[in-house]
């Protein structure tokens, strides 16, 4: 039988991966990814975005370890003792609360995550000679002046504004992790992800796929931020797990960009969730965020070429796949 990662050009074939943040929602299809792919996995989680649910269909399968640590703290006495039988060999940084709702509650949290939890993750790739993978996000361009975004962009961000503690946390990983390269030849990469949704999302964490799929399965106006004219491009998850993968067995330091470049409007977007679902819902037009950006489109260039990736799930089929979860399970 196949396993996941044999589809994926260049993998490394790893052994045991280290996944922070793995039981939030790309994170946990991380590491089902990984242990289908036959790698040892140690899920590290602080549970203040991340649920117990996400990872429940693997916690009884040889191989998979859960670790409830807050990485801003050292967490490699944790490891050590979850039982796994070999070293880590891959150390994949995805702990950070990533939705509006989440890093805007919690900004002070979201600030040392991406400080000293990605030095804690560093370390622990470090001592093992372990490869090293920073998950950073598309908003590190901010409020783009150019598109679509390429990896050479240096970005447009408000450093002080309510986005910033998401923002600079990534931006400071990233640099982080190439000084790391730098000054003591470590073997990393850093992936910037664009919006990705799927199963398991939060129907409340306040982003808009599934805002927009909650509300219309209730029934209520879908909200649209400001005339919904703002663009974003979505990639479904198993897409993005495949571009995380490939980066991952690559030597390439990044950072990469990782997203589907078929842009769509938010309005489109709410008008597609109502028709996929048929709901009677409308739309509700409401205030703007702040320094929301106005477009969002990756360039995926340098993915195509390097890595032999680019998204293969369409938006339809990946919002059938993503109501049809949320339909079997609670929205919260």
């Amino acid at each position: 039988m196949n396993k996941p990662t044999d589809s994926i050009p260049g993998f490394r074939g790893f052994r045991h991966a280290v996944v922070t943040g793995g039981a939030g929602f790309v994170g946990s299809h991380l590491c089902t990814a990984l242990l289908e792919g036959g790698c040892e996995v140690t899920c590290v989680d602080d549970f203040c975005t991340g649920r117990r649910e996400n990872v429940a269909h693997l916690t009884d399968r040889p191989g998979f370890h859960l670790v409830e640590a807050d990485i801003c703290h050292p967490f490699d006495a944790e490891v050590a003792g979850a039982g796994a039988g070999l070293a880590p060999d891959l150390v994949l940084n995805f702990a950070s609360p990533a939705s509006p709702a989440d890093y805007l509650r919690m900004p002070l949290h979201t600030l040392e995550t991406g400080s000293s939890g990605t030095r804690n993750a560093l370390a622990l790739a470090r001592r093992h000679g372990a490869r090293f993978l920073h998950a950073s996000t598309s908003e590190a361009y901010g409020d783009p002046q150019e598109h679509p975004q390429s990896e050479r962009y240096w970005g447009h961000v408000n450093p002080v504004g309510p986005r910033s503690v998401y923002d600079e946390a990534k931006r400071f990983g990233e640099a982080l992790t190439a000084a790391e390269a730098r000054a003591r030849g470590a073997d990393v990469g850093i992936v910037r992800l664009f919006n990705t949704y799927g199963p398991r999302m939060r129907g409340y964490d306040g982003r808009a796929v599934p805002t927009f799929v909650r509300q219309a399965l209730a029934g209520e106006e879908l909200t649209v931020t400001g005339d919904g004219r703002q663009t974003r491009s979505l990639a479904y998850v198993d897409d993005t797990v495949r571009g995380v993968l490939a980066m991952a067995g690559s030597e390439l330091p990044g950072p990469v960009n990782i997203g589907n470049p078929d842009e769509i409007t938010m309005q489109e977007l709410a008008r597609l969730v109502i028709e996929l679902t048929g709901s009677a819902s409308g739309l509700r037009f409401i205030e703007r965020p702040s320094d929301d950006p106005a477009v969002r489109c990756p360039d995926i260039t340098l993915a195509r070429g390097k890595l032999q990736w680019e998204p293969t799930v369409t938006a339809r089929d990946g919002l059938r796949r993503t109501i049809d979860w949320f339909r079997q399970h609670a929205a919260g």
